[in-house]
């Protein structure tokens, strides 16, 4: 659907992307991941058409569309402060891009109704000023303007970040319920791991303007393809030689382990015994309990469901155990 070939940016002497390659399916939830000034967003913006590269091509659907005019390009864009109109109503809003495309008045009414009952605005919405919204509501406008046009892809940079974070997860939600509804090719930029592993079918780790991996939410979990993502997505452990040293094991790589992949008071047969450690901390989330611990000057933590366990208490010795395979070597 979508094919970054080889693609360059560079503003002056800073050469911002380095190489992109990439594919886009039809249909598929796509997000570009990474810290501030990685390149994610000027990904998106040589997509949409408000960059243009110094080299490389991006296609769609086989046509290329690399030097094609914003306008022209018929994709959907909802960016990260909405840029919506403040003092126009909410279906003046959602109703611009087809005025300008001067659709018939009766079937813009027809259509904005249409995206507004699908993104859960009301019809007294609908006639309020967009600076009269909350933040939430704001973003469904955004989208629905994005999607009135009936365009095959939308891009999304950082729509959530405005918001606070309980608003934040059920927007989130809302929106994958939204592409599957709609079956629409979205690319999705954010710095935020827990959203791109929740909302994406595949996701592009971006650092200093290079592809560090594409893969799946697991895959990039799991299976990170290199230091940085292991340290980008999620949290993880850094096994230090000592720790290495007491679970038998001898190698000259760096070596991670997942917090949830470190057992307390749990020793199974196919797992490594490493000892004993003291609970040197506690944080209690609720959903679940982190727990740093200490053995030896080796600090490491671990991560346990709060639901049916003892809480630990610092200063407490407890036995730790480890599956060796999932340990991450680079």
């Amino acid at each position: 659907m979508i094919k970054l070939d080889n693609l360059e940016v560079r503003f002056d002497d800073f050469h911002a992307l380095k190489g992109i390659d990439l594919e886009v399916k039809e249909g598929e939830f796509f997000t570009l991941l990474g810290p501030s000034g990685c390149g994610k967003t000027t990904t998106l913006r040589a997509i949409t058409g408000f960059v243009e590269p110094s080299s490389g091509t991006i296609s769609v659907a086989g046509k290329d569309i690399t030097h094609l005019a914003v306008e022209k390009r018929n994709i959907g864009l909802v960016f990260q402060n909405y840029a919506l109109f403040p003092m126009m109503s909410v279906y003046d809003n959602i109703a611009f891009g087809l005025k300008v495309r001067k659709v018939a008045p009766a079937e813009i009414k027809r259509r904005v109704e249409e995206i507004a009952g699908k993104v859960d605005l009301s019809e007294e919405q609908l006639v309020k000023k967009v600076n009269q919204l909350s933040g939430g509501q704001q973003q469904r406008v955004a989208i629905a303007r994005a999607l009135v046009t009936s365009p095959p892809i939308i891009c999304l940079d950082e729509p959530l970040s405005n918001l606070d974070a309980k608003l934040r997860v059920q927007l989130r939600n809302e929106l994958k319920d939204l592409q599957r509804k709609f079956g629409i090719t979205t690319i999705y930029v954010t710095h935020d791991q827990e959203e791109a592993l929740t909302l994406s079918d595949r996701i592009a780790v971006f650092n200093k303007g290079n592809i560090e991996q594409i893969g799946r939410p697991e895959e990039i979990y799991n299976q990170s393809a290199n230091e940085f993502v292991a340290n980008f997505i999620g949290d993880i452990n850094k096994l230090d030689a000592a720790f290495l040293r007491r679970a038998g094991i001898e190698t000259d790589q760096q070596c991670y382990i997942r917090l949830e992949r470190v057992y307390v008071n749990q020793l199974k047969p196919h797992h490594v015994d490493f000892g004993k450690a003291t609970v040197a901390d506690v944080e209690y989330y609720g959903l679940y309990i982190k727990y740093t611990l200490d053995a030896d000057g080796s600090t490491f933590k671990v991560i346990e469901k709060a639901s049916g366990v003892d809480i630990y208490q610092v200063g407490q010795e407890v036995e730790v155990s480890f599956d060796p395979n999932n340990i991450m070597k680079y």
